[in-house]
C-alpha cells in the first residue's frame, strides 16, 4: 500500500535494515518523512545484552543518510505497565505469552502511533512485513500477509484495529527480504549488512532463564513421566514450555520400548503443566498422543474487522512461523472462540496466540487458554 500524495509520516527506525528502507522508500515517493527510535527498555541500559544505545546510532546513521530528521522517545515506562507486567503475570500462573504481540497492540501501534499523531503525523510507518488493503466493497482496511511467505509478521500484528490500520503503512511489505538489502546497499546504507534481531526485545541475547530469575518466584517440583513415574526435579514451571526438549536434566532416563511414539532412546518433551500440583509432565517420543491436539480454546480475542468472523471452515496459525493450518471456527462468543482441527497439531501452547487467516487476509485471533482434551468439546 502506497500513501496518497505528499504526507507527514512518522517512521520508527529500530535500527535495523527493515525500518531504515521503509523510510527510504517513502522519502523517494516524496513525502515528508520523520524518524523517531523508541527506547522501550531501561532497566539495564549498562548490560552487555542490552542493545538499544547501538541501535539508536545505527538509526542516527541511518537519519544522517537518507536526509530526515529522527527523535528519540522513552516508552519505557508505557512499556513496563503495559507489556512487561502481563508478560510476568502470564509466566506466573505456568502460561507461555508472546509479548512481541503486546507490543505491537499497546506500543508501537498505541502510545507511539499517539506521538506521531500529536507531532502533526497523517500516518506512521514500519517495517513489518505485512500489508494494509482498503477493501472498497466493505469499505474495511485489511491486514494482509507480507509477499515474502518466510518473513511474513502477519501473526504479530493480529490484534491491530481499524482506526490503527487506516493511518499505517508497511512498505517493505511488499517486498522480498533479499530486495530490502539490495535496496539497503544501493543507497548505502551503514546497516545493509545487520544480523536481523531475534529473541524478545527486553531480553535480548541473554540466558531467558537468568532473567526470568530476577523477576519471578520460583518453586522446584517433580518432574513425572505420563504414567506417574518421576524422572527429575524441575526448576519452576515458569522456566519451560510446551514442546520444549531441551534443559529437562533427564536425558539418561530411557523408556522401555517403543510405546506412545517412543523409543529407548527417543527424546523426552514438555507436554504438560500441572499448576496447582506444581508438576512438570513429560513424555517420550515428538508424536506422543499429549503433544497432539485436534481443538483449541481462546480468549481475549480481537478482530481486524471489528466483529468475529462467521463460524465455519478457516485457517490458522498456533505459532509463529508454522505454516497455516485448516481448521473449523465455531461460532465466537464476547471475546472468546474456539477451534477444531482435522489434523492434529503439535505442542499447542496455552498463553500463545491463535490466530485466523482467509488466504492472505489475517482476520485476527486470541490468547490459547487450552488444547486438545483439556479444550473440552469445540
Amino acid at each position: 500500500m502506497t500513501a496518497s500524495p505528499k504526507q507527514r509520516i512518522v517512521v520508527g527506525l529500530s535500527g535495523g535494515v527493515d525500518s531504515a528502507v521503509t523510510a527510504h522508500l517513502l522519502k523517494q515517493q516524496g513525502h515528508e518523512v520523520v524518524g523517531i527510535f523508541m527506547k522501550n527498555w531501561e532497566d539495564d541500559d549498562d548490560s552487555e545484552y542490552c542493545s538499544s544505545n547501538v541501535d539508536f546510532v545505527d538509526a542516527a546513521a541511518v537519519a544522517d543518510v537518507i536526509g530526515i530528521e529522527i527523535e528519540h522517545v522513552n516508552f519505557a515506562a508505557e512499556y513496563k505497565d503495559r507489556v512487561f507486567a502481563e508478560f510476568l503475570r502470564e509466566y506466573e500462573a505456568g502460561r507461555t505469552p508472546n509479548p512481541d504481540v503486546l507490543c505491537n497492540a499497546e506500543i508501537k501501534f498505541k502510545a507511539f502511533l499517539d506521538h506521531a499523531m500529536r507531532v502533526g503525523a497523517e500516518k506512521i510507518a514500519t517495517g513489518h512485513y505485512a500489508r494494509v488493503r482498503h477493501n472498497p466493497a466493505t469499505g474495511l482496511h485489511e491486514l494482509l500477509k507480507g509477499l515474502d511467505p518466510a518473513k511474513d509478521q502477519s501473526y504479530f500484528l493480529h490484534r491491530l484495529n481499524q482506526a490503527q490500520l487506516s493511518r499505517t503503512l508497511f512498505p517493505v511489505g511488499e517486498l522480498r527480504k533479499t530486495e530490502v538489502r539490495r535496496i539497503a546497499e544501493e543507497i548505502g546504507l551503514p546497516n545493509a549488512k545487520k544480523k536481523d534481531s531475534t529473541g524478545i526485545c527486553f531480553i535480548g541475547e541473554r540466558p531467558f532463564r537468568e532473567f526470568l530469575n530476577r523477576y519471578i518466584q520460583h518453586a522446584p517440583g517433580p518432574i513425572l513421566d505420563d504414567r506417574g513415574r518421576r524422572l527429575g526435579q524441575h526448576v519452576g514451571l515458569s522456566f519451560y514450555t510446551l514442546g520444549q526438549r531441551q534443559g529437562l536434566g533427564i536425558g539418561g532416563v530411557k523408556e522401555k520400548g517403543a510405546q506412545r511414539g517412543g523409543g529407548e532412546h527417543a527424546p523426552w518433551f514438555v507436554a504438560r503443566k500441572e499448576v496447582e500440583r506444581n508438576v512438570l509432565r513429560v513424555v517420550q517420543g515428538h508424536d506422543h498422543p499429549w503433544l497432539l491436539s485436534h481443538t483449541l480454546q481462546a480468549t481475549d480475542a480481537s478482530w481486524v474487522a471489528g466483529h468475529p468472523p462467521a463460524a465455519g471452515a478457516c485457517a490458522a496459525k498456533t505459532r509463529y512461523r508454522q505454516q497455516d493450518a485448516a481448521c473449523t471456527v465455531a461460532q465466537a462468543e464476547g471475546r472468546d472462540f474456539a477451534l477444531a482441527f482435522p489434523e492434529a497439531q503439535w505442542a499447542v501452547t496455552p498463553g500463545q496466540s491463535a490466530v485466523l487467516y482467509d488466504g492472505e487476509v489475517c482476520l485476527g485471533g486470541g490468547v490459547i487458554t487450552a488444547a486438545g482434551s483439556d479444550a473440552g468439546p469445540v
